[in-house]
């Protein structure tokens, strides 16, 4: 069974930076293009950045491109994704998943995935 364990998310003031992390147990995270998605209060799961599985292209939601980087690490074990330049419009629970459209914005996990982690909270706030 796919399991992923999303770390590193705290409280930041805007203009700070985080740097989440994201672990796979039971496969091998670099196999996949795998995706960063968020979460706010009321609102839809979005899909914010994502790096392909052979070539390691990025691609990053309008919202985040220019201060969010997402890359593999580690050895190509974990998949990361830097925040920085935060705003308070960045504070939702962060979560790391495959994606299946992962391409000029386009950042979508499998139809019907459901192994979502608990996901890490990032709170951006003066």
């Amino acid at each position: 069974q796919m399991q992923l364990v999303e770390s590193g998310g705290g409280l930041v003031q805007p203009g700070g930076s985080l740097k989440l992390s994201c672990a796979g147990s039971g496969f091998t995270l670099n196999n996949f293009a795998m995706g960063w998605y968020r979460q706010a209060p009321g609102k839809q799961r979005e899909g914010v950045a994502c790096i392909s599985s052979s070539t390691d292209e990025t691609t990053y939601a309008d919202a985040v491109k220019g201060r969010f980087t997402i890359f593999r690490d580690n050895a190509d074990t974990t998949v990361s994704l830097q925040l920085n330049s935060l705003k308070p419009e960045d504070t939702a629970v962060y979560y790391c998943a495959p994606s299946v459209n992962c391409w000029a914005g386009q950042i979508s996990p499998p139809a019907g995935y459901h192994d979502w982690g608990q996901g890490t909270q990032v709170t951006v706030s003066s």
